[in-house]
């Protein structure tokens, strides 16, 4: 009867670690293009969560309990960093009380930690809007820093689930291969658009601009997070009447008046850019992200 028993608890203790051995590497995402990515690289051994969608303004997202309850759960953190979360992502990390993904842990990934980062202001100071002191954060607009971005997430990934570690790098391999494929095609297609002049609402494509050559010439804020007022609108106006741009570019969170307004005083296209994964029907994931890109600007350019 001893026996019996043990055995039972043996195998009862056996199936409660099964699950356990077996479970997926829980990852919390602050954005949908690292979702994305942790999805390619981790595949079918990761479970991955994005805080925000492609329609929400990731400087300002409210840290709800549902958030907190996904990052209690989390086994992996990767967010853009350099600021651009810093209203909330803090107070998830705190509330949620999960040390293995705490900052400077092996499974709390910033993107922009791992790429060169532009527009790195000399000084900082409240009069001046909301700018990043680290640089600019949306990083994920260049194609080259998701490369980056992906193969130090490999690598982390692999020492956070190391049973998983060949898999891991196996999908990376094949990502990587086909990345930089695309990125050939993606360039070579996108030629022609090299100093062609933009507005941005936001300084939200600063990265897809250096990538492709784009010259932007104005912001429709006029700071930074300062949302655009009539007296600067006016005076866009006059400068895109001497110097006229091809587009005015938002992201698919942005508010549209501003670019509307200027686009029907001057006759340049406003148009919503995908921005990240989800931002349009075509941009179901990071390859289709730059195909509806470079694909939107050609079309809004005349560029066929």
């Amino acid at each position: 009867m001893r026996i019996f028993s043990s055995i039972l608890i043996i195998t009862g203790l056996l199936f409660a670690i099964a699950p356990a051995a077996n479970a997926k590497t829980k990852i919390f995402a602050c954005e949908p293009e690292w979702a994305s990515l942790a999805k390619e690289i981790g595949g079918d051994k990761v479970e991955t969560f994005s805080a925000t969608t492609a329609m929400e303004d990731p400087h300002h997202v409210r840290a709800k309990p549902s958030l907190i309850a996904a990052m209690r759960k989390s086994d992996f953190v990767i967010c853009s960093g350099s600021g651009l979360e810093i209203g909330w992502l803090p107070v998830l990390l705190q509330s949620a009380g999960n040390s293995k993904v705490q900052p400077g842990n092996i499974a709390n990934l910033q993107a922009s930690s791992v790429v060169h980062l532009l527009e790195k202001p000399a000084s900082v100071d409240r009069s001046q809007g909301d700018i990043h002191p680290e640089g600019n954060p949306h990083v994920q607009l260049n194609p080259h820093n998701i490369a980056l971005v992906a193969k130090e997430l490999t690598a982390r990934l692999s020492q956070v689930d190391a049973v998983n570690s060949a898999y891991y790098k196996s999908q990376y391999a094949v990502f990587s291969e086909k990345w930089q494929q695309a990125i050939k095609r993606w360039e070579s297609e996108a030629l022609s658009l090299k100093g062609t002049p933009v507005v941005v609402h936001h300084m939200s494509f600063t990265y897809l601009n250096d990538w492709l050559g784009l010259t932007q010439v104005a912001t429709l804020e006029p700071k930074p997070g300062v949302p655009p007022t009539t007296g600067h609108l006016e005076e866009l106006l006059k400068t895109l009447n001497v110097h006229p741009a091809k587009a005015i570019l938002r992201s698919s969170y942005d508010p549209d008046d501003a670019s509307n307004w200027l686009s029907e005083k001057t006759g340049t296209p406003a148009i919503k850019m995908p921005y990240t994964v989800g931002g349009n029907e075509s941009a179901t994931d990071l390859f289709g992200l730059f195909d509806s890109t470079i694909a939107t600007l050609k079309g809004a350019t005349g560029d066929k």
